[in-house]
């Protein structure tokens, strides 16, 4: 695998990530507040994406070329990616081990969903830049992590991990009958002057919808609203007001 420097790519180049949520609330599609998010510090030299197909074929007798296969609907996609951690040049850090096991913690369930009576793992969405297609909620069924360096104490500075992530289908749209559309949802970072009212009119046209800003990211005082911190917004379909 193709290792870039984490410094001499320059500015523009942009990094993946790896949002982990916890999981909604109800019966929500919208991922809950952000528990971490989990920077490449170098891009995938490759992934894979998979979606099946479902189509029904019933054997008969009599027609001699079979009846017409029956469609039954799409799966929903899987991707599997390998991440690269390294920190070789920093003998005695312990990143790597912290951050394999923030990937093996997306196969447990959250403290928060087990308070809220519904147990559930995170969920996840993979994010590189403009590439749409691989971008959707899912949640981790797999993964794998090889150690292959370790330092003179025995902590391992430099691993592969590799995910296994499956789509959680979102609900379409439905308003126009002629073509459905995936729910939209996205992140946005906090920046100064920012609020959940200013948020919510930027985002909704109303204001009053911060509410479900605040819910879907575990707010309880609105007024309390870091710079730098990411907030999901729910889908508009979603939104309460």
């Amino acid at each position: 695998m193709a290792k870039g420097s984490k410094s001499g790519a320059g500015k523009s180049l942009v990094r993946a990530t790896l949002a982990i949520h916890e999981p909604p609330k109800g019966k929500s599609r919208t991922p809950g507040g952000i528990i971490k998010t989990f920077g490449f510090d170098f891009n995938p030299a490759q992934l894979s994406l998979t979606r099946r197909a479902q189509w029904k074929v019933t054997p008969a007798q009599i027609e001699r070329d079979g009846p017409l296969p029956e469609f039954m609907g799409a799966e929903p996609r899987e991707m599997g990616v390998e991440i690269f951690l390294d920190t070789s040049d920093e003998p005695t850090s312990n990143t790597v081990l912290k951050k394999v096991e923030s990937l093996l913690a997306c196969c447990e369930v959250t403290s928060k969903s087990i308070a809220a009576k519904q147990p559930s793992p995170p969920w996840v969405v993979f994010q590189w830049g403009s590439f749409s297609t691989a971008r959707f909620t899912a949640y981790v069924s797999s993964v794998e992590a090889s150690y292959t360096l370790f330092s003179t104490t025995g902590v391992p500075i430099r691993a592969t991990c590799k995910l296994q992530l499956h789509e959680i289908p979102s609900k379409t749209k439905g308003q126009n009958p002629t073509s459905g559309a995936l729910t939209a949802q996205r992140v946005h970072r906090v920046v100064a002057g920012d609020s959940l009212q200013s948020l919510a009119w930027r985002e909704y046209g109303n204001a009053a919808a911060w509410r479900s800003i605040a819910e879907a990211n575990g707010i309880d005082d609105p007024q309390q609203l870091r710079t730098g911190v990411e907030l999901v917004l729910p889908a508009a379909e979603e939104v309460r007001t």
